[in-house]
């Protein structure tokens, strides 16, 4: 009674704070945006928060946080519209929705599948802030146990993990660990104070600016591969009818929807774990254990089902270890580490107590921005794909010049756009390279922390590395961080990255 009694008065609070004019005005353009973002293909959630953060920095710490998460999980829901009705996943993790989705709409059905999306989503996106705010309060005072050597440890399972869930080369995910990890030690020694790799040069000893790094790698180099690949397309869309479904609809989805919603919530919590993640394997779990797997990829609904309800409780789980532990899952979750270090907040589980009101205020952000996708999402449908038609070259010195103005803004230094510049061809360099740049951020932004935990560990110790192991909790995460690179090795699992590899390049 305890617990419930406790968390009623923690969502008070969240309320409070959500449904003040100003929160509700940057949570509404939070999913909007996020929506519009998930209709332009190529624009994912990533590309933009990288862009905002800029932004942020004069917005307060609740609205802006509340404004970011809204454009990440807007985005899953904005990815299935165009997926579905003109086979042009806007979001990577819309993919999947795609394949029986447009199926779907060819056969004049379109209705019910964009219905069975919002609704999985909707569904999802409500369990999913359930469990962060019944799950992240007790692993938050558990990380507060944690010393040095925890942190440490979890911290390599992090890194580990992202390796073995990125997407292609196994090699190549782990030299962009590496190299985020190396850039990440430019700048001044943590205890000594000496210069490490600035070459010289002054404007290097507080180490790269963390925003212009993620505009570079992801904003710009997104806009530039978009502006070259960009195709003729026409949008041709008939009038959607018949949203409401039957019965039997009805009865085919509440099961893929609740196996995608635990599906997606599980892996979200993963460290590099996310939406797109959960909506492949929500996929093909379905596909394996459905009576009519024949029908799959040839207008299965419970395929646009599964994935949908799989990619929102994802999207919104990763902010589980974000908030209660200080570690991304996902690029998206560094970027929002990002605009919390921005805003002076310091990330990890003394956030919900010394900052209750900022966590809870977004817990309670999510339910009302679901609300508001669900509200927005079907009668915008006509506004949506008409963003379509706006070609990227028109957009692309809008972009480049926001991106120019907002890093320049944050420490009013020319030298963090050339910074910016510099990384904006090394992530479009990465991108024809085949080389995922999400493990890069991810080892830039952790490995700082790393560094740090390190280094204590071995001055406690009195530098004994046996440390690591002879601490129990940190001896396991080790072992599952070993383990889960191990596994990879594995033939049939390197096989399955590798399909998985190329449908998504499809």
């Amino acid at each position: 009674m305890e617990f419930f009694s406790d968390l009623s008065a923690n969502l008070g609070l969240g309320f409070g704070h959500a449904f003040t004019g100003a929160n509700l005005f940057y949570c509404f353009v939070g999913v909007v945006l996020g929506t519009a973002i998930g209709v332009l293909p190529g624009l994912g959630p990533v590309a933009t928060i990288a862009m905002l953060l800029p932004i942020t920095f004069g917005l307060p710490p609740i609205s802006s946080l509340i404004m970011l998460a809204g454009i990440y999980y807007g985005a899953q829901y904005g990815g299935s519209t165009t997926a579905i009705l003109i086979n042009l996943p806007g979001e990577a993790s819309a993919v999947v929705t795609a394949i029986d989705g447009y199926q779907l709409a060819r056969q004049g059905q379109a209705g019910q599948a964009l219905f069975t999306a919002a609704v999985g989503s909707f569904f999802a996106g409500t369990v999913a802030t359930f469990l962060i705010a019944g799950f992240a309060p007790p692993l938050a005072s558990v990380a507060l146990k944690f010393g040095p050597a925890e942190y440490f440890a979890l911290m390599v399972l992090g890194l580990a993990a992202s390796i073995a869930l990125a997407h292609g080369s196994l090699l190549k995910a782990i030299g962009m660990v590496l190299v985020g990890l190396l850039l990440g030690t430019i700048g001044q020694d943590l205890y000594t104070g000496a210069a490490r790799f600035t070459f010289g040069y002054i404007v290097l000893t507080d180490g790269l600016n963390f925003v212009a790094l993620a505009m570079g790698v992801f904003g710009l180099a997104e806009v530039i591969r978009n502006v070259e690949d960009e195709q003729r397309r026409e949008v041709v869309v008939a009038r959607v009818r018949n949203m409401l479904p039957s019965k039997d609809v009805l009865r085919s989805i509440v099961g893929p929807i609740l196996r995608g919603t635990a599906f997606g919530s599980f892996v979200g919590i993963l460290p590099g774990g996310g939406a797109m993640l959960a909506s492949f394997g929500a996929y093909s779990f379905e596909k394996r254990i459905s009576r009519n797997s024949a029908k799959f990829g040839k207008g299965a609904i419970e395929g646009v089902a599964a994935p949908e309800a799989a990619n929102n409780a994802g999207a919104q789980t990763s902010f589980i270890p974000m908030l209660t532990l200080g570690i991304p899952s996902n690029p998206v979750m560094a970027l929002m580490i990002g605009a919390m270090i921005i805003q002076g907040i310091i990330p990890g589980p003394n956030v919900i107590t010394e900052k209750a009101d900022l966590f809870w205020a977004i817990v309670a952000s999510m339910w009302i921005g679901n609300f508001m996708l669900l509200m927005l999402n079907l009668p915008l449908i006509g506004v949506w794909v008409k963003l379509l038609s706006v070609p990227y070259r028109m957009l692309f010195p809008a972009i480049m010049a926001m991106c120019c103005i907002g890093v320049y803004s944050i420490n009013n230094n020319p030298v963090d756009v050339y910074v910016m510049a510099l990384f904006g061809v090394i992530g479009y360099v990465l991108v024809r390279l085949d080389c995922e740049p999400a493990p890069l951020l991810l080892g830039f932004v952790i490995g700082q922390l790393l560094e740090e935990h390190l280094r204590r560990a071995m001055m406690l110790s009195r530098g004994d590395p046996t440390i690591f192991f002879q601490r129990p909790i940190s001896a396991l995460l080790l072992v599952l961080a070993i383990g889960s690179l191990l596994i990879v090795l594995l033939p049939s699992v390197s096989k399955k990255r590798e399909e998985v590899f190329r449908e998504e390049s499809k």
